[in-house]
Formats: structure tokens, sequence, C-alpha cells
């Protein structure tokens, strides 16, 4: 049983009418006209217009944002193809008078810690599956392992924010404050698939599993009935929290209440376990006393007051009983108090123009965010549409024409946008946020320097919690909510925790580390960035000179935990990982973020540089490395600038050619490619190098953002499918510019880029291994071992087919010949099978063999090819030839009848033409000369 059991049941067919198709764009037309009166308990009104306006959950919907299960998304992920499909959802939106608002989870849920562990055993187990059946069939893994690619969030909140939709990241409880939002600011629904938002009973729930978009520019969805599902089971909505609350959560987990499941008494039946665990517990519920006799509801349920559940379960009834429409003002009410609260301890409160200028850095100004826009445009002017949706028609433009709007403003100051002032009720606004983060700051510094000390054990170290400034606080929290920043920067700032997901690599295979281990240095500067490491050792070194600290007093070090599985630390216990220097005086994070001054403007790119292991000149030099490949060449170079060589040189040159390839955004030729053959390292390597890509843009945000948002987009340097096409064209191709297609501008492009990639760099690439089908023997190595055919019957192997080839004569012309026929057997040619030392092959006695050579240290005697020598005219008996059977028995010199009398074989090998003696002025066409060697290192073909 568990919570989801509700979601199942309200899907399943048993509930007839649970859950009904409905095309978005109609309900659109018919809801907006009637507009839900205003609450004056609403901070912000609903906007005016005649708008559906839908909030999203995009953790429910990765797979449908990104555009549907492609056949590639193993393959390190169609970026391209995603934002056409985005563009026109967007569009179709949009001209259908829908307004939606996209939330991902940016939470670190410390209660959901057993959830998370779950989610990522499931994700290795698909991964695992995934790169098995790649290894074993070559083709790529069916839709039901799907797995999000790496940067998926990161890529769509760019995609989303580049489109012009409002997108947000949660900050404390995901679904408290996505159903928040939902009623706060008068949406009109929900799209989602979880079953905890079906016992906050939403306004509208839609399912954003069964989003698509049509060819009819229709976008279909199932929504499902929760007046239905109550009535069904004859329960209330407040008993359908109690039922949430005994099916088994993340506060009280299933496993802790099997004795209330045996009392229930219900039958556990495979194909319909939903439906029978729900409608049990639906009777038991329906004798319950009402939530509001919380004591009386404890002791129906468990017997006593006394029981150590009893906390969690009241603690589990009220969390969904919050989400409901009654709850939630309730719930809301203690927002005022918390305002008054943070006023009383001198924070400011920021107005609505402050609130503007806190979300922008130094470095986001409007004439840089113009041309960036511009040179945005220039690099997607070529971008082709695909075919599959070329029949819409749909403009995209439309969607991209408020793009200028939000990026001189990305956060409007209008009071009608839900999602730019407050970060709900559910946590008491945006300045709430700050002080819970300054709280959880103030806490884990108790708790880490506890776990420090326990796990160090060394009184050499000096593990300290610096404190965060409350202007890059607050500005991190701010742009956190808006989904302007990656969320780990506030995780690590406010708890010095983070959570690294499994990855797309085998575990049982490493042809190179673990991917999370090559980025740990790198994740180690970006923290001493936004600790500021640097300043804490200057201001200790200033202390010991001035005698204030001892002699031995040890440096300042921060200590970051991260939770990254391994197979001796299964998320059991997080890592301690300290933070590391950067080679040169890092500046201040709150100067490297706010900082105005030109040599400001030059610390942040150089820090970001820094932290990649490319501060070099010809990186930032337009020439070599265009400005939308900056990100990427930062990441090949980081990788490159291991101890441990991990790319080949082919493989490093593909990165470069599809990066270059003018096909790149052209999603129709993209989707009529075919890939023939998928290799597990070839997706291993693009899970590396999006990986880097993600930790890049991680890198650029903790520095202030020098590199502008707009560059940094996945789609306009990479795309999975075509870098594995590339790759594998680049392991049979002759050179470079065969890989290019034969452009010698782009081969130009690639020996740049790549030169300024390994500039000062002490690299070494991986040696590619042999061809697996090498037996130890050489491969022009080739005994003369005929073996009898596998395709012949059990009655002709003492009559083998000949393997060397042969010439078919009529009359003495020759009118066919054929080559030699090795066959494969047991994976070996037949010439290559290994013999024990002092040992010559077998050789089978048949016609067309000069005898039988065998035994130890014997040697094969010349061996002779036959020719079908049939006569033209008349029908005479077939000559045996038996005096070349004595004589071959005897040890003679073997001779063939001609039309000259009979030729010594001898004589025939002896000639340098290599001709019949009878059939010289009729051959020319066939003739040999001494040199040729016939097919593979066969000798040359004679006439027999």
């Amino acid at each position: 049983m568990g919570v989801q059991d509700l979601q199942t049941f309200l899907e399943s067919v048993a509930l007839e009418g649970g859950s009904v198709s409905v095309d978005l764009l109609k309900i659109a037309r018919n809801v907006c006209q009637r507009q839900q009166p205003h609450n004056t308990n609403r901070k912000i009104r609903p906007p005016g217009g005649n708008k559906l306006r839908l909030i999203v959950d995009a953790e429910n919907c990765l797979d449908r944002l990104y555009g549907g299960y492609y056949s590639d998304w193993a393959c390190g992920g169609q970026w391209n193809r995603m934002i056409q499909y985005l563009s026109l959802l967007c569009s179709a939106l949009e001209n259908g008078n829908i307004e939606v608002a996209v939330v991902f989870n940016g939470t670190i849920e410390q209660c959901r810690m057993d959830e998370w562990k779950a989610e990522q055993a499931n994700a290795r187990q698909k991964v695992g599956m995934v790169l098995k059946h790649i290894n074993t069939k070559g083709t790529p893994p069916p839709k039901v392992w799907w797995t999000p690619p790496i940067t998926l969030r990161a890529g769509l909140r760019m995609a989303l924010r580049h489109l012009g939709v409002h997108v947000m990241c949660t900050m404390d409880d995901h679904h408290q404050e996505v159903i928040a939002y939902c009623r706060e600011y008068g949406f009109h629904g929900l799209l989602a698939d979880d079953a905890e938002y079906a016992a906050f009973d939403p306004p509208r729930y839609f399912s954003s599993e069964n989003l698509k978009l049509t060819y009819k520019s229709s976008i279909e969805t199932k929504e499902y009935m929760l007046s239905v599902l109550t009535k069904s089971l004859n329960v209330t909505q407040e008993q359908i929290c109690i039922m949430a609350a005994l099916l088994g959560n993340f506060l009280l987990p299933e496993s802790e209440l099997q004795d209330l499941y045996r009392k229930i008494n219900f039958v556990k039946k495979e194909e319909d376990f939903a439906e029978s665990s729900v409608r049990s517990l639906a009777e038991f519920v329906r004798t319950l006393p009402p939530s509001s006799n919380m004591e009386g509801l404890v002791i129906a349920v468990f017997g006593s007051l006394e029981d150590k559940r009893a906390a969690r379960f009241r603690q589990s009834v009220q969390y969904y009983l919050n989400g409901t429409a009654s709850g939630f003002l309730k719930y809301g009410a203690p927002a005022k108090p918390r305002q008054k609260n943070i006023e009383k301890k001198n924070i400011p409160v920021p107005k609505d123009e402050a609130v503007v200028d806190q979300l922008v850095f130094a470095s986001e100004t409007s004439e840089q965010q113009r041309e960036t826009l511009q040179n945005y445009n220039l690099l997607t002017a070529n971008s082709v549409l695909s075919s599959d949706f070329a029949e819409m028609d749909i403009l995209i433009k439309s969607a991209e024409g408020t793009l200028v709007d939000s990026l001189l403003d990305d956060s409007p100051t209008s009071s009608t946008d839900p999602l730019q002032r407050e970060n709900g009720v559910a946590n008491g606004g945006v300045h709430t946020g700050v002080k819970e983060a300054q709280d959880a700051i103030k806490f884990s510094s108790g708790k880490s320097n506890s776990n420090s000390s326990k796990q160090s054990g060394s009184k050499h170290e000096n593990i300290v919690v610096p404190s965060v400034s409350p202007d890059v606080l607050r500005t991190a929290s701010l742009r956190h909510q808006k989904g302007l920043m990656a969320p780990t920067i506030l995780h690590v700032l406010s708890t010095q925790e983070v959570r690294l997901p499994c990855l797309m690599e085998d575990e049982g295979n490493r042809e190179f580390p673990p991917i999370h281990e090559i980025y740990l240095p790198l994740r180690r500067r970006i923290y001493a960035v936004l600790f500021n490491l640097h300043h804490l050792r200057y201001v200790y070194t200033k202390k010991k000179e001035s005698g204030e600290l001892a002699e031995n007093a040890p440096p300042p070090d921060v200590v970051v935990k991260e939770w990254v599985y391994s197979r001796s630390n299964p998320y059991q216990t997080p890592e301690q990982v300290k933070a590391e220097l950067l080679p040169w005086a890092v500046p201040t994070l709150q100067r490297l973020w706010f900082g105005p001054a030109v040599d400001d403007k030059r610390r942040r790119m150089r820090a970001f540089l820094s932290c990649l292991n490319s501060d070099t000149p010809l990186i930032l030099n337009t020439a070599y490395v265009p400005q939308h490949m900056l990100i990427m060449a930062c990441v090949l170079r980081y990788i490159m600038s291991q101890d441990r060589p991990i790319l080949r040189r082919n493989e490093l040159d593909s990165f470069l050619c599809q990066a270059f390839n003018p096909n790149l955004m052209n999603v129709q030729h993209l989707q009529e490619l075919t890939l023939n053959f998928v290799l597990s390292r070839g997706v291993q390597l693009a899970a590396l190098f999006m990986k880097g890509v993600d930790m890049a843009i991680l890198a650029n945000d903790a520095c202030g953002a020098p590199l502008p948002w707009l560059m940094c987009c996945p789609w306009l340097y990479f795309d999975g499918k075509l870098f594995h096409y590339t790759l594998s064209r680049s392991s049979h191709a002759k050179n470079i510019l065969e890989v290019c297609d034969n452009y010698i501008e782009r081969v130009v492009k690639v020996e740049r880029m790549r030169k300024a990639i390994l500039e000062g760099l002490d690299f070494k690439f991986v040696k590619v291994p042999p061809p697996q089908f090498q037996t130890g023997i050489p491969a022009n190595y080739l005994p003369a071992l005929p073996l009898p055919s596998a395709r012949v019957g059990p009655g002709a192997r003492g009559r083998p087919i000949p393997s060397r080839g042969g010439q078919l004569q009529v009359a003495g012309v020759v009118v066919g010949s054929w080559g030699a026929n090795y066959g494969y057997q047991n994976n070996l040619r037949q010439g290559q099978q290994i013999m024990p030392a002092g040992m010559t092959p077998y050789r089978a006695r048949g016609r067309g063999y000069a005898g039988a050579a065998f035994g130890r240290g014997r040697t094969p005697k010349p061996i002779t090819y036959p020719v079908v020598n049939r006569k033209s005219q008349g029908n005479k008996k077939r000559n045996t030839n038996k005096s070349n059977k004595e004589k071959q028995l005897k040890g003679l010199p073997l001779t063939v009848k001609t039309d000259n009398g009979d030729v010594q074989v001898n004589e025939i090998i002896a000639n340098s033409n290599g001709e019949s003696v009878g059939s010289r002025e009729k051959s020319e066409d066939c003739a040999k000369t001494a040199d040729h060697k016939g097919q593979g290192d066969a000798p040359s073909l004679v006439s027999v």
C-alpha cells in the first residue's frame, strides 16, 4: 500500500468516470467567461482577461515537456527538438488563451529523504537495464525505461524563460507551495500526477502524463474527477485526507502500519490491489471520528494516545488538511505575524523596485542582454522546423516576442504576476523564505560542526561555518524562486548540503572514473567561491601575523555534505567535502555578484574559467572559441585536464565536429537521421559531457553570471543523436575532413577550437582498443587450411568446396571464376585456427587436393586448384584421369590434359602469366600477373 494507490485507483477503469478525456482549448473558451468572484482574503487578485490559468508541476511531466519518449533520449538529449516542441506548445497555449506557470522542485526536504533514495534506486535500476540493452542489442532502449536526460531541468528552465513562460522553483515544501500558489493566485486548475494533490482537492485536476499537442492544434489531456472519487467511496474530502495519512507517506510509512492493515483485513489481489486497498480503507475510515476530534481519531486508529506513531499520524493528517480549500485559509493565516517578526529583527523589507534590483546581477545590464539576444537570434536564424510539426503552422515568433521584455525585466513589478513578489502563503512570503534560510544556516552550523568533528577526528582541522551576507542570501532566494539560478546554490548557502542523483553510467564496467568523482574538484572550487574561502584564509593570515591566533592554529576550512552513491556508501551517510582554493585572490561573493566596475567584470569571468581549469588566453578568443561554445570548450578542457585520460582523439573531434555541423539546429534533418548502432561508451560520454555542462552552468551562476544565460543553452552546441552519428563516422573515417563532409571551412574551425582547448595541457588520449576479432595471430596470416563448408550436407563432407576459388572452362575458354570463401566457424576464420606447437593443421582428403599432410613436423604438399572443364560438342564419357590418381599415390608429378597434350602441373605454376597453356589467347580478361595475389593473401588462381 501507499498514498500513490489513491492516484492509481483514480486512474483505473474500476472507478467509472474517474478520468475523462478533455481538450484544454475548449475548456478555456468556456471557463474564462465565468471568472471566479474576487476573494478579499487574497493578497493579489486574479488578473482580468479571459484566460484559463493553470499551474504545472514540472516534476510530474518532465517527459511531456521534453516532447515525448524520443527513441534517442539515452544518447544525451535532443535539445533542439525539445525547443521546437516547447515553442509550438507555448504558441498553442497563447493562441488558446491559456496561461501556465511551471513549477520545479527546488527544495531539499529532509523529511522526504527516504523517498529520494527510493527514486534513485529505481533510476539506477533503469540505467542498468538501458546500458545492458545497448550492450547486447546496439539499439536505442524502449520508452518504458525512460530516464530524464542529464541537464534536462536546467535546459527546461532556460527554454521556458526564453519563451516567456512563468517559471518558479519551490523552496521549503514542494507540494504545499504548489497548491498554495494554485489557491492564492486564482489558478483554475493543476496539471500533475501525484496522489498528494488528489488529497488536496485542487479546483480542477488535470493529468500531466496524458498531456499532448495534436496535429489539429488541440491540447488534449485527462481530467480527474475528484467528486466521483468521494462519491464512489462514500467519504468526504476530510476523510480522504485521513485515508491518505493511513495509506502510508513520507511522514508515516506504510511499513509501520502493517498491524492496522491486518486489522482492516482487506484482500490482497495482484490485479486490483490498489482498488481493494482503497475501498477497504474507505470502509474503515467511515467508522472513525472526524479530524476535528484528533484525540478520538488517534485512539480509534491506534487504541492509545501513547502510541509512538500518534504524533506523526496527527502531523500527516494535518499536512493534507492544510492543502484543502478549507484548511488553506487557516494554514496561510500566520503569514502576517511572520512579516512583523522579520521587521522586528531589522531585516529590511524590499519594495518592488528593490526586488527588481536584487534579482539581477551586476553583469546583467540592459545593453548586454540586448546584444546577447541579437547574437542568439543570429545563431538560431537557420533552425529548421521538423516535418512532424509543419502541418500545424503555429507562429513560433509570437512566443519569442515577449523575450525582450523578459530579458530586460526578469521580475516585472506588476501585481498581476503570481510568481514575482512572494514565496506563497505556505511559507509566509519571500522574506520568510530568507528568514528560514538564515535559520537553516544557524541550525546547520552547529550540526555541521558536530558531524565534522566526529568524522574528521583530527585536532589539526578548523572546520568553520562562515556567515552569509543577508544581501547575498536574499538575492539567491529571489533568483531561486524565479528559476534564474541553479537550485544547488541556495542549498549550499542555506544548508551546506547537496544531493547528487545517479547518472547514465555503467557501474560494473568502468572505462573511466565515476562522473561525480570527475567533477569533484570543480564542486570544491565552487564551494570555495560561495563561502569566500580566500577571504577567510586572508583574515586568518592577518590575525596570525598580529598575534591574535596561536602559531599552530590550523587554517579555516569549509565542509559541504554531499549525498553521492557508491558501493561502499549507498546513500547511508553524506560525504564530507572540503572547499578548495582557486590559484588566485578571488573577491568575495558579494563583490562578484554586485560589483559594477570593469575589474569586477573581468574577475567574474576569470573565477568562472578558473573553476573549469580554462583560464588561458585562447579560450576567450572568439576567433578560436565562439561565445556560444565557451561552455562546451571549458567542459572539454576540464575533461582533458584530468590526471587519468578519458577521451580518445576521435571522440574529442566528434564533439567539435557535431557542434560546427550546420544541421545541428535542423530538427527535420535530425529526425530523419537514423543511428545504425548505439555504443554504450558513446552514451556514457554524452552523459559525462552533459553533466559537465550542468556543472559549468552552476559555476557560472556562482560567479555572478559572467557568461549570459542565453549563451549557456545546450541546444546551441550539442545534440545527442548527431553526436552519436558523428562518433560512428569518425571511428571509420580516414581523416577529419571526411567527418566534416569535405568542408575545409569546418575543419579549420574544429582545428582552432581544439587548439584552444588543449592549449598548455599535458594531455593524453586513451588508446583505441584492438578489434575484438583478433585472436593473437597476425591479421595478414592465413594458413592454407580450406575446411569443409558448414552449408554442405553430412554426406558431402568428404568432397568439400574449394575455399580458395577456381575457374570454369568450357571448351578451353574461361567463362567464370570465383574468389576465396573462407567461411566462419566459432567466430574464427577457417584459415586462422590455432594448433598446438609442432602440429600442422589437418587436411581432409578429397577431390582437388594433393594429398594429406598431418601429424607432427610434416610439411604439406602443394595444392592444386580444380577447373571444371567441359567440352561444348559431343556427349563423351567423363575421363576420371586414373593415371593422375596413381601418380599421386606414388609421388610422381601430376599432369593435366590440354589441347597440346599432357602438361605437368609444375609447368603451369611456373608460367609467369598464370594462364592455361591451351587458352592463352582466349582468356586475356582473366589473366593474372605474378604479383597479383587474388583475394586476400591467397596465391594466384591457376587453371588445372
